[in-house]
């Protein structure tokens, strides 16, 4: 194996580079992939296990090279969630904040370069998801597992990054709160998805064909379509 390239649908290009010097895997995060260094013969199954061990940190990189600077022009105004900032006359920040909506007043001096302010505003955008997930998402999961006959056992609301939902072989249906930034056909695709997990719990062809009778055929195309979108701000 001199180079292998792996699609992947979460984490993008990775290129599978043999190194003779290599003495271990080597992660290495750019723009355009994620590049990995192994030891000559190394098997594709070992690179391919070592990626699903480290999936939510290489996720994370990647991401971290993608994120916008949150300043006056950053806009969030998707079909559930909307956010503006401005500037005010006060010197500290206020955020106001209600279902479906959030504005942050800023200090007509903020330097949003710095990364401490970074910090502090995604991680107050970050809580204002989480709590209007908590009132949308658990409620529309009923409407359509009643729907579908596809019961569940509990639901949780969590902040993943690099996945839009999970379920455990109990029913446990975990979602992430990014969720929200989703148009809604596509939240229903995704609650969709681990609906069907209570029955199939892989994604084999019985998988994909029960979830097509729940998306009128539509299951790829949909898949596809929520590759555009990422479990950040």
């Amino acid at each position: 194996m001199m180079e292998t390239i792996i699609e992947d649908d979460e984490l993008g290009v990775l290129v599978i580079r043999a190194n003779p010097r290599a003495r271990s895997l080597v992660f290495r995060t750019k723009s355009d992939a994620i590049y990995v260094s192994v030891p000559p013969g190394t098997a594709i199954k070992e690179v391919k296990h070592a990626i699903e061990n480290l999936r939510s940190k290489l996720w994370v990189s990647r991401q971290k090279l993608k994120r916008l600077l949150i300043d006056l022009n950053y806009r969030i105004d998707a079909e559930y969630f909307k956010l503006s900032l401005i500037t005010g006359e006060k010197e500290q920040f206020m955020a106001n904040s209600k279902l479906g909506f959030m504005q942050i007043v800023c200090p007509p001096q903020a330097v949003f370069a710095d990364e401490g302010l970074q910090n502090w505003l995604r991680k107050v955008i970050e809580e204002s998801l989480r709590k209007n997930a908590k009132v949308i998402l658990p409620s529309r999961l009923e409407h359509l597992s009643k729907q579908s006959g596809l019961p569940y056992k509990s639901v949780k609301i969590n902040s993943s990054q690099g996945r839009w939902g999970s379920c455990s072989a109990r029913k446990d249906i975990n979602l992430s709160y990014y969720l929200v930034l989703l148009p809604s056909h596509l939240i229903d695709y995704v609650l969709l998805h681990e609906l069907c997990h209570t029955r199939e719990m892989n994604h084999s062809e019985r998988f994909w064909e029960l979830l097509n009778r729940f998306t009128n055929g539509n299951a790829m195309a949909l898949r596809n379509e929520l590759r555009g979108y990422r479990t950040c701000i």
